[in-house]
């Protein structure tokens, strides 16, 4: 079966990345969610897609001076028991001033999961590939997915195997039947983002993609259970 996760909450009905978001996703009955993960300048993992939020850079401002709606992780995972989490790293290098060489961001990240005691339903991932290597030298167990976009996917593929990870997250455009085929002998899972037009959720689900990232779960669903010969999704 497809795994459907919403993408940064349910933020068709509520803020994305926010706890009414993560709570509005579970009562749908998704199969995960993925969020983005950040640190503030106290050192707070809070939840978050953008660098700043209301022109504060998260990473130079205490998490007190944060809106409310702003939840740390701990706080997030607590609001999405009973589905599986996709932690996104937010550790981009692209010139950003907040970039962290060292691997504390991603220890720090992996003790807030193991605190929630859900290390068999939490994923971490990143565009930065030195983040996803730290999160595999430091735990051999926890699902590890390096997000692809502007990286030659075959070459990626082959080298997400080498490094021991569990998949990799492609933006759907780049995925295709070789694709599939090639990670499949990588022993890779390949879960896709952000899918949410009909015809390219029903390409994904054709071509057997582990999960489908989306910003509209409610046609995600109905797009795998049409396709899936036993029955609704999990």
């Amino acid at each position: 079966m497809i795994d459907v996760f919403a993408h940064r909450g349910l933020h068709i009905v509520e803020r994305e990345n926010t706890i009414a978001a993560f709570r509005a996703a579970v009562a749908l009955g998704v199969d995960g969610v993925e969020l983005d993960v950040r640190r503030t300048r106290d050192g707070v993992l809070v939840v978050h897609h953008d660098s700043s939020v209301k022109s504060l850079l998260i990473a130079q401002s205490v998490r007190s001076a944060l809106p409310e709606y702003v939840p740390t992780l701990a706080e997030a995972l607590e609001s999405l028991d009973g589905v599986a989490v996709n932690v996104e790293i937010k550790n981009d290098r692209g010139g950003s001033s907040d970039y962290e060489e060292t691997a504390a961001l991603v220890g720090q990240v992996l003790a807030t999961i193991g605190e929630s005691g859900r290390f068999a339903t939490i994923s971490v991932s990143s565009f930065d590939l030195a983040t996803c290597t730290y999160a595999r030298s430091m735990d051999r167990d926890i699902s590890v997915a390096w997000l692809l976009w502007d990286v030659a996917i075959g070459d990626a593929l082959v080298q997400a195997h080498l490094l021991g990870f569990n998949a990799v997250n492609p933006h759907f455009s780049r995925v295709d039947a070789d694709v599939i085929a090639r990670a499949s002998e990588l022993l890779l899972d390949v879960n896709v983002w952000t899918v949410n037009v009909a015809e390219d959720l029903e390409r994904m689900t054709a071509l057997g993609v582990a999960c489908i990232i989306t910003d509209d779960p409610v046609l995600a669903r109905e797009v795998v259970t049409r396709a899936s010969p036993t029955g609704p999704v999990r």
